[in-house]
């Protein structure tokens, strides 16, 4: 479903070139859950940008469905993620000028999807807003607002779901609530789930776990009742 080969990523920072990642490899079968967890700049959010196609590499490859997405153009990247890809993002990302449910609409709508505002006043009503679909974003609460992004991520029926730090701007309590929101419609709707996360109670919800430290990815760790070193790998970041 995703395949890494030698990612990297460099920026230029006046006359200095600044490795953001160096030479990631990663493999993530269909369906399942993984997260990507580390310290404010250690390059999580950027390794999921190249993941999901919104931005370019410096070199190397990633492949989505067996398609190398490092060599299409970005017209043929939409086309791929309109098709197969859902993103929640910190921020929300909502467009202020729609309401809700035209929000929800709008990427069914822009993948030519017929039905477009039963489809989204379904997803709304799994999220608990089905009452609130003619509220603009402004109208809403942080947690209101990021249900409304789970809503809309989900109503593209995605096969894979791109979630960055989708907790990071909501009190606990409103996180936890997204948290169950965001893996109970990952289970109904059998999506691979890849998210990036500082918080390890939501990482070890996933069934993968990767520690990224200074652009590398560090030994992948997992949920399967054997002894954890993620523990003390991750507690000491």
């Amino acid at each position: 479903m995703i395949r890494v080969q030698d990612l990297c990523k460099t920026v230029t920072s006046g006359a200095q070139e600044l490795a953001i990642l160096r030479g990631i490899n990663l493999e993530i079968k269909a369906g399942e859950s993984a997260a990507i967890i580390g310290v404010s700049g250690a390059g999580k959010s950027t390794l999921l940008g190249l993941l999901a196609g919104l931005d370019n590499a410096s070199s190397g490859a990633v492949f989505l469905h067996g398609q190398n997405i490092s060599v299409m153009t970005e017209d043929q990247r939409a086309s791929l993620r309109a098709k197969h890809v859902g993103f929640v993002f910190q921020s929300f990302q909502l467009l202020p000028g729609l309401t809700a449910l035209e929000n929800v609409m709008l990427p069914l709508e822009l993948s030519g999807r017929s039905g477009a505002a039963a489809k989204a006043k379904v997803f709304l009503d799994k999220v608990g807003l089905a009452e609130r679909g003619h509220h603009y974003p402004r109208q809403l609460s942080g947690g209101e607002q990021q249900r409304v992004a789970l809503a809309r991520a989900f109503a593209v029926e995605p096969d894979i779901l791109f979630a960055d730090e989708p907790t990071g701007n909501l009190d606990e309590h409103t996180g936890q609530r997204i948290i169950e929101l965001l893996f109970a419609l990952n289970s109904e709707s059998d999506t691979t789930l890849v998210l990036v996360t500082h918080e390890l109670p939501l990482a070890r919800r996933c069934e993968r776990q990767f520690v990224m430290h200074d652009g590398v990815l560090s030994e992948e760790f997992d949920n399967d009742g054997v002894a954890k070193p993620i523990d003390s790998a991750l507690d000491a970041l």
